[in-house]
């Protein structure tokens, strides 16, 4: 398959835009890939994959990602590794934002996001809605589990 994938769509995921380029349903092998566009200050909390490793490629912006308590930054055309099993996170440090795909085998990310997000209105980021409520964020805890995802800590800052 090239091109546009049959199943591609665009989600509100928190403060991010995803778009599904491709869906873990497309293929024997499972593998997601999803292209993310978040604003300055975004990360999410410290978080373990149990079924998956992910594979973060940097498109456009500068991050600073913590894998398994070690540090390292990226740019546009950089990519990494974070392991199955291996606690790890993101800030997007770039004023004007970033934007990244992952992509993942089996798919459980893509189906954890599609879970909880919402259609886009438009092909734009959400209106800012700052952290989530003590009740979302034990809602979207909950949620991650059942999709092998464990949350472990806070976000960066």
């Amino acid at each position: 398959m090239t091109g546009k994938s049959e199943s591609e769509k665009h989600l509100w995921f928190l403060n991010t835009l995803v778009k599904i380029r491709v869906s873990e349903s497309e293929g024997e092998d499972r593998i997601s890939v999803l292209e993310h566009h978040a604003p300055a200050g975004d990360s999410p909390p410290l978080h373990i994959h149990h079924t998956e490793d992910e594979i973060f490629q940097v498109l456009e912006g500068e991050f600073r990602f913590v894998i398994d308590k070690q540090e390292r930054q990226l740019s546009a055309g950089e990519f990494l590794l974070a392991p199955k099993g291996v606690p790890h996170q993101y800030l997007v440090e770039s004023k004007k934002g970033g934007r990244w795909l992952t992509i993942t085998t089996p798919g459980d990310f893509e189906r954890f996001v599609q879970a909880t997000a919402r259609p886009a209105e438009r092909r734009e980021l959400p209106a800012p809605a700052g952290p989530p409520t003590p009740e979302v964020a034990k809602l979207l805890t909950e949620t991650a589990a059942k999709y092998g995802i464990e949350i472990i800590g806070q976000p960066l800052h």
